[in-house]
């Protein structure tokens, strides 16, 4: 059995049992994976799938097993790989991180400009995504840490930390209606147009259950990812716009937006920082995660990641 099997298996179980994607992430031949597969199946004398015809239906039950132990081979070579980067390269390497794009637009510069001129031969790479593909890169070891709001609390895999808690801001053009409401009611609200994220990200579903509790049905005009966007279409007269607080953090008191807190009605939201569990933290990683909060010190991390305790919350 070779790296290359383990590798094929994995991915093939990602790609939903297709091999013709996953010869397409993998860059290799279909019937290249089909074979190295059978071999592999034939060294441990199980079938890890079972078939119809020549394609793979379903993962069998000591195929269960076997994925277990290449899950955990094949992050042991990823932390080989880190900890020989950490000794050769000194202060070099990359650090990979998957956010949201609020997180990557408001909170993330400040830290990665930090740490670039700290360590200035680190190369960052940021990788964007819904909440759910923050925690799936993570876990695919596409990226080191990850940072979103929603979703990474769902995978026992993953170690997340909280990093810091927000609220719920409402945007309106100057001259609106609300601008001059300095706290505004569900049913104010309710009454206007609104334009929101995307149900997946950027505790949307507070919002919804906020409004579902006093059984008001909200017109929502525009869902989006970005904040901005958002802002832009508030501009344009579309609605109510509801954001993230640090999408209106650096905004002028005296601009062309009015913006008002929500944490009387949607509650608090708590930013939250991953690690995928017995990875391998090289020391920029661990100082950059203490660039993200005070209190995430390196010691409470690696405490965290050995498994010890579990009350880290804000």
């Amino acid at each position: 059995m070779n790296l290359h099997q383990f590798r094929f298996v994995q991915e093939a179980v990602r790609r939903n049992l297709n091999l013709t994607e996953t010869a397409k992430a993998l860059h290799t031949s279909q019937p290249g994976i089909s074979k190295a597969i059978l071999e592999f199946e034939e060294e441990l004398g199980v079938d890890i799938f079972a078939r119809h015809g020549k394609r793979l239906k379903r993962v069998t039950e000591p195929g269960a097993l076997v994925l277990q132990s290449v899950e955990i081979i094949m992050r042991e070579i990823a932390n080989l790989k880190r900890i020989g980067e950490e000794f050769s390269k000194q202060d070099a390497g990359t650090l990979s991180i998957a956010t949201t794009h609020t997180q990557a637009r408001y909170f993330l510069p400040e830290p990665v400009a930090q740490l670039r001129k700290r360590w200035p031969k680190v190369q960052v790479v940021l990788h964007q995504g819904m909440p759910e593909q923050v925690a799936r890169m993570l876990l695919d070891d596409v990226a080191e840490i990850g940072v979103a709001t929603e979703a990474l609390t769902e995978y026992p895999e993953l170690i997340t930390l909280p990093c810091y808690e927000w609220q719920h801001m409402m945007v309106v053009p100057r001259g609106h209606v609300l601008a001059g409401v300095e706290r505004p009611t569900l049913e104010q609200l309710a009454a206007h147009a609104l334009v929101l994220y995307h149900p997946t990200v950027s505790g949307r579903a507070r919002i919804d259950q906020a409004f579902e509790r006093q059984r008001l049905k909200p017109l929502v005009a525009l869902e989006a990812i970005d904040s901005d966007v958002i802002k832009t279409y508030v501009r344009l007269g579309l609605g109510v716009g509801i954001v993230a607080e640090l999408a209106v953090r650096d905004d002028a008191p005296d601009g062309d937006l009015v913006a008002r807190p929500l944490g009387h009605l949607f509650g608090a939201n708590i930013a939250r920082l991953a690690f995928k569990r017995g990875a391998y933290l090289r020391h920029f990683v661990l100082a950059f995660a203490s660039q993200l909060s005070p209190r995430l010190t390196p010691a409470l991390i690696e405490r965290a990641m050995a498994g010890g305790g579990s009350d880290y919350e804000l």
